[in-house]
């Protein structure tokens, strides 16, 4: 831009310091801000949904208030000013080619309606990749989770931001950083475990990899939106204050610390009667004060207005306007309703004061100023620069190596008798899941996110083709096992089994040396599919009459693999003991089935472990690991919430053994550290890779704490017979825990350290002592766990 700059346009930057580069971004922002109408000032905290809103539309659920009244044309809604355009590329099927020419017409649109020429923001979903109609479809969060592998999520995500910024977007509305809680919720797909160590260590990972693409990380539910009563969507949260904040925000304090993200998405639900989108003490006290948090704070879609739609807390869109805005709300999302008209009004009467609106505007403008939004036609000049996508660019080969191998490093065999690897022979493919390629994609994959009937009728009318190519089970298994005789048997959908369905792979199986019986979920939003947003579960119990297909097909004797393709972890019962083989796979993303076929096979080794726990019966809604003696078996209650397989659980095509502990002190100061260090080996013979995992308890403290908790890990791979030192670098501030004055503190005392293959196969146990002073921490307290790998 400086280039550009005519000695007019100098002499301009010298009259309109806002207009000056080369000057601070605060004084910029101050400048411009002085020089704006209130009306303008908001305008920068709205945003614009371009495509039709229309019940039943592209996007499910739309409201139907969101309709009445239609919003107005984007030139009308953007004479004021617009702070972001919604989807333009997420919400129906578009050629990325196309989508990039409408986001120029889109922006100078916005850009020729406004004042001062100031474009808008650019936001779009992406959990599992770019939600876009030709782009990569990485697997979901929980498979993150399963691969214990930061630094493969890391490029996954920054994969994900280059396509972003090749597109002109500027935000990206991931990760999530819930911690699972219930895994009757619906979103616990979207989550990457039930771990706050493993969501805080692979969630700001993505943020680094998004962050460094130069895109706008948004992290959320700020807080506690995975906590709701019953696992049901936007439910209440009654949450109390230590496990709100040792549990729920520990997650974001790392996010925004260590990761960087640069925006905040919140939470829709309401903990203990206050709605977050209304909560002035979690978004401006802790979000800012205590986290020291600058950046944007975006509404969750529709959320400013659910203050009064769901929540009942106010009685108009102006109120609900001013609501927000004082409890720290930036800008609503994703088209505006309450910060516009009603929210000037409220502004005029009084209501609310021009220095809140100017403190949210200051920040949206500050966002926009480091992405050069304010440097004049630089924003231009870039859209024009960059090349119209073509078919196979939002999904080229690296980014679908990615996807594979995230995919592959995400399997977990839970169980296996000698049945696995396959080498051949006849085999029956059957259950639900059998060959349907969208079984592979969650709720945020382009395909599952939209209105299946919409999204065909558009495809079908616009000449595409379908977005991805996503290999189906049989021809994934059918290239690994080219000698195999092969006989699909897909049956009914995962809920909706008839007898037919049942007697058919009952049938297939019999005549099979093997069967592999394909069980799970179908990813869906708001009750279009069994697990997703919304799609919610009453119990634990696999979906439809599965059990009952299980149980049949194992009845025949023909040895059974069963392949779990969920959103969520499910109560197998009795079927796990029955199985020759049991695989977990929590939706792989457009290269799953190749994944899948590849450990059935043998060609991949199984190195996933499980970021949550496998319940035990149906009803074991609250299967976390991370509980107090009290939540687990006792004498005292006859209802057992035992896993079935426990978090970190994972077995894989060899076995390793564990030895000779080590702590280099007995103890340390509770501001000092201690040094862990293990040997494992390899004693199978194949190569293998072991997720080495530390846990740490504290048996004794001044409140109630988890039986163990997991405090770092390492992936480890090993040949035959090889063996690697693991050394655990553990600060005292890793023990640290809210206290009954509600402060985070270390207290001296015994720590006792477990290290082994999951968290209930923990073969060394030792201890250490911290000695000292209670000590406070805060904010910069350490929150990670260095590990240093030596092959011996």
């Amino acid at each position: 831009m400086t280039e550009r700059l005519t000695q007019a346009g100098a002499d301009e930057s010298v009259r309109h310091p806002w207009r000056d580069p080369s000057s601070p971004v605060s004084d910029r922002v101050a400048d411009l801000l002085s020089r704006m109408t209130l009306e303008e000032k908001i305008g920068q905290l709205g945003s614009y949904w371009a495509a039709p809103l229309r019940p039943g539309g592209p996007v499910v659920p739309v409201p139907e208030w969101a309709t009445d009244p239609l919003p107005p044309q984007l030139a009308e809604a953007a004479a004021a000013g617009l702070g972001q355009l919604t989807r333009v590329y997420g919400t129906e099927p578009v050629l990325p080619a196309a989508g990039l020419e409408r986001l120029r017409l889109l922006q100078r649109t916005v850009v020729a309606a406004n004042r001062f020429r100031i474009p808008a923001l650019v936001h779009e979903e992406c959990l599992t990749g770019l939600l876009s109609w030709t782009a990569t479809v990485f697997p979901t969060p929980l498979a993150w989770g399963a691969s214990f592998d930061p630094g493969l999520v890391e490029k996954m995500a920054a994969a994900i931001g280059g396509s972003l910024r090749g597109l002109g977007v500027h935000l990206g509305l991931a990760p999530v950083l819930d911690v699972t809680r219930d895994y009757r919720w619906g979103c616990t797909e979207e989550t990457i475990g039930d771990d706050p160590h493993l969501v805080t260590t692979l969630g700001a990972a993505y943020v680094r990899g998004l962050e460094g693409a130069g895109v706008v990380a948004t992290v959320k539910h700020f807080a506690g939106y995975s906590a709701s009563a019953g696992g049901r969507n936007m439910a209440p949260v009654a949450c109390g204050p230590r496990e709100f904040t040792d549990v729920i925000l520990e997650p974001f304090v790392a996010g925004l610390r260590d990761g960087g993200a640069r925006a905040v998405m919140v939470s829709q639900a309401d903990v203990d009667g206050v709605p977050t989108t209304a909560d002035r003490h979690l978004l401006t006290d802790v979000l800012r004060g205590e986290l020291g948090f600058t950046g944007l704070v975006l509404a969750d879609y529709f959320a400013v207005w659910n203050l009064k739609n769901k929540h009942g807390v106010v009685d108009s869109r102006g109120e609900a306007a001013a609501v927000a805005l004082r409890a720290g709300i930036d800008m609503e999302l994703p088209t505006v309703h309450c910060f516009g008209q009603p929210l000037i009004e409220q502004v005029r009467r009084g209501l609310v004061s021009e220095e809140q609106v100017d403190r949210a505007a200051s920040r949206v403008l500050a966002l926009k100023c480091e992405l050069g939004l304010l440097d004049g036609d630089a924003w231009e000049d870039e859209l024009v620069a960059l090349p119209a996508p073509g078919p196979g660019d939002l999904d080229p080969p690296e980014h679908r190596g990615l996807a594979r191998q995230l995919a592959e490093e995400s399997v977990v065999l839970l169980a296996n008798d000698g049945t696995l690897p396959l080498s051949g022979g006849c085999l029956a493919l059957t259950g639900p899941l059998a060959d349907d390629p969208l079984a592979m994609l969650g709720c945020y994959a382009f395909a599952n996110h939209n209105s299946l009937d919409h999204l065909e009728e558009m495809a079908s009318r616009v000449g595409l083709e379908p977005g991805v190519e996503i290999p189906a089970l049989p021809a994934a298994l059918a290239a690994e096992l080219p000698d195999a005789k092969i006989r699909v048997c897909a049956t009914g959908r995962v809920d909706a089994l008839e007898d037919t369905d049942i007697a058919a792979a009952v049938a297939a199986a019999r005549d099979a040396d093997v069967c592999v019986l394909t069980l799970g979920d179908r990813a869906g939003l708001f009750g279009l599919g069994t697990s997703g947003e919304g799609c919610d579960a009453q119990t634990l119990a696999l979906p439809g009459r599965q059990a009952e297909l299980a149980q049949a097909v194992l009845d025949t004797g023909t040895p059974t693999v069963v392949v779990l393709i969920s959103g969520r972890p499910y109560a197998l019962g009795d079927v796990a003991g029955r199985a020759a083989a049991v695989v977990q796979t929590f939706f792989p993303g457009e290269e799953g089935a190749t994944a899948i076929a590849g450990v059935l096979s043998g060609r991949v080794e199984p190195s996933g472990r499980l970021p949550v726990s496998m319940p035990g019966h149906a009803g074991a809604a609250l299967g976390s690991y991370l509980h107090p003696p009290l939540a687990g078996a006792t004498e005292v209650s006859a209802a057992d919430p035992t896993p079935l397989y426990a978090f970190g659980h994972g077995l894989t095509w060899t076995t390793f053994g564990y030895e000779d502990l080590a702590l280099d002190a007995d103890v340390i100061p509770t501001d000092g550290t201690v040094r862990i260090s293990a040997t494992v080996r390899n004693e199978g013979q194949r190569a293998g890779t072991e997720v080495v995992q530390l846990y740490l308890s504290d048996p004794v403290a001044s409140v109630v704490r988890p039986v163990r908790w997991l405090a770092g890990w390492a992936r480890v791979r090993l040949e035959p017979g090889c063996a690697a030192r693991v050394e655990f670098t553990v600060h005292a501030d890793r023990v640290s825990f809210t206290g009954q004055d509600l402060r985070r503190r270390v207290e001296p005392g015994l720590i006792h350290v477990e290290v082994g293959r999951s968290s209930v196969d923990l073969p060394l146990r030792g201890s250490f002592v911290l000695d000292g002073p209670d000590r406070v921490v805060g904010l910069d307290r350490v929150l990670t766990v260095p590990v240093r790998v030596t092959v011996l």
